[in-house]
């Protein structure tokens, strides 16, 4: 039953003590220490051209590094995927039940050679040809960029012991809440491209839109944040999509229209995911297209891409087989 095993070096908690914990409970295992995209993509390089493939890659880092590892393998042929957080939201590895490092590698190393390993198949957005969980734009891109930027100016070690909840507050309420407040909106027409959307009424059911065949614009307005997403929480508990597993063949699509402001005066419902809410609207959708009458800060995945005036989202044909966590024996 081979393993690998992949540790992101910028990620939050990343260090190159961790490679210890692997050599002593999985010494034969083909690590790598990365710091780079490169370096992550040579090291899949050189797992793809041996003879036999491993069945099961554990990412140590976040939802970025996951991403990032599962799009450099050949769609027909991903090995499941064991995700180990040690980035700042970690909303997949959560999902899944992952453990912290050291745990995660006592477990695998427990578990190799008795049976197959627990899994569970997520379904995928895709983006730019880019296969992710989530992607989207709106404040919480904005924040992710303020955030990024104010995690590279602390040292390392500093970083580590603030975390990463307490700098995403400092990120909201110190610099990107003061800086959109007073920025013209952003507005976005939603088209969908598929099947007959459906959107979620008032009572959390989704129900089929009159006239929402494919071409039906579903939405016109302002923009506070937008996406897509086929999980319900980003990281850091925070419930973006709660509705991402009410309909099989359906990712959620969402429109969150309030300003930062007002969306702050909401915080902790729109952290739990609750509905409905205020200028909030959410569908089920498998294929649209989200056009922006302005250049706007895209994500996919948690990490920032850069600008966009038009996306299309679709729901992928390829799904992702990860770690199930919670049923691996601890």
């Amino acid at each position: 039953m081979s393993t690998a095993v992949l540790i992101n070096l910028k990620a939050r908690r990343g260090s190159e003590s961790l490679a210890r914990t692997v050599r002593a409970h999985l010494p034969d295992v083909p690590l790598a220490m990365t710091r780079s995209l490169d370096e992550a993509k040579a090291f899949v390089a050189r797992l793809r051209s041996e003879a036999s493939h491993p069945e099961l890659i554990l990412s140590g880092g976040g939802d970025g590094t996951a991403v990032s590892l599962l799009n450099e393998w050949d769609r027909d042929n991903i090995p499941t995927i064991g995700l180990v957080p040690l980035g700042t939201g970690n909303g997949w590895a959560r999902s899944t039940g992952s453990p912290p490092f050291s745990q995660a590698i006592r477990r695998i190393a427990r578990h190799r050679g008795r049976r197959p390993w627990p899994t569970r198949r997520f379904g995928l957005v895709e983006v730019d040809g880019v296969l992710s969980p989530w992607a989207g734009t709106g404040w919480d891109a904005e924040i992710l960029a303020d955030y990024q930027r104010i995690m590279r100016k602390l040292p390392h070690k500093a970083a580590s012991w603030i975390g990463g909840f307490p700098t995403y507050m400092v990120s909201l309420f110190g610099v990107t809440v003061p800086r959109m407040s007073v920025s013209p909106r952003t507005n976005v027409r939603l088209y969908n491209t598929g099947s007959d959307a459906l959107i979620i009424d008032a009572s959390g059911k989704p129900v089929r839109v009159d006239d929402g065949g494919a071409g039906a614009l579903l939405y016109e307005g302002p923009l506070g944040v937008c996406g897509c997403g086929t999980i319900d929480e980003l990281g850091l508990g925070f419930k973006a999509f709660p509705f991402a597993n009410a309909r099989p063949g359906r990712m959620a699509a969402r429109i969150y229209a309030a300003t930062a402001l007002e969306g702050s005066r909401y915080v902790r419902k729109l952290w739990r995911g609750e509905h409905p809410l205020p200028k909030d609207s959410q569908w089920l959708l498998d294929s649209c297209r989200m056009e922006f009458d302005r250049p706007v800060n895209f994500e996919i995945g948690g990490d920032v891409i850069g600008k966009r005036t038009s996306v299309e989202f679709k729901l992928a044909r390829h799904k992702a087989t990860l770690l199930d966590w919670t049923k691996l024996a601890a």
